[in-house]
């Protein structure tokens, strides 16, 4: 039998459904998709939230490196370093991504929320359904048993999202963010009970086959699981 992408990715095989929040593997078919929302706009111009600013970048250079960015991270996916970047769906229309990214992660059982949403779907709650979906995953379905994110201290839309998803204060970190740029870079931390779920259960799709990927269940695939 001739094996798909999934079976060699089996990122690209998970689907984790939050009531009309859909997150999923993003294909290639996807990506292009992904690009041309990105380069329509994430965040205003004269405000930056992410630590990197790629969003700097010409539109067509930007809708390349989303690209290349999910390539390079389906590339370099190991059990002892591995970055899960799924799509997020609303209602059938791909409005961002969320992220989940660790390293060691058979040791530390932690790992760092990422997510970004496009300008036209922000505002509507998405960013927090999405967020909870994610840790829903982590600590139901991946024996996570602390989630990290973290958000500079002038974007409040992302702190307010953590605050109602349950995050605690960490600490602060002064960084370099645009060439010459002070910023301070707010850590938070979330444990499995303090995770504020939606009024919507989660269900995952793709989990058996995903957990063997990382390193979990190397021997009995896990049964699907609902919560």
């Amino acid at each position: 039998m001739t094996s798909t992408v999934a079976d060699l990715l089996p990122a690209l095989g998970l689907r984790v459904v939050a009531g009309p929040v859909e997150l999923r593997g993003l294909g290639d078919d996807d990506l292009g998709a992904l690009a041309d929302l990105a380069a329509a706009g994430i965040h205003a111009e004269d405000r930056m939230p992410f630590y990197h600013p790629w969003t700097d970048a010409e539109p067509e250079a930007l809708r390349r490196q989303v690209a290349q960015y999910h390539w390079r991270c389906r590339a370099d996916f190991s059990p002892a370093s591995w970055d899960l970047n799924l799509g997020v769906w609303h209602e059938g229309t791909l409005v961002g991504t969320q992220g989940f990214s660790t390293r060691d992660y058979l040791v530390t059982r932690t790992g760092e929320t990422g997510s970004w949403l496009g300008m036209a779907h922000q505002g509507r709650g998405i960013g927090t359904a999405m967020r909870r979906a994610i840790c829903a995953l982590a600590f139901d379905h991946l024996d996570a048993e602390e989630v990290t994110s973290g958000a500079f201290t002038d974007n409040p839309a992302s702190l307010a999202v953590s605050r109602k998803v349950g995050y605690h204060l960490g600490g602060q970190t002064r960084l370099r963010r645009r060439q010459g740029e002070l910023a301070v870079n707010q850590q938070l931390v979330l444990r499995p009970d303090d995770l504020v779920r939606g009024e919507h259960p989660v269900t995952v799709e793709g989990l058996p086959a995903f957990r063997r990927a990382i390193g979990l269940d190397t021997d009995t695939p896990s049964p699907e699981e609902t919560s």
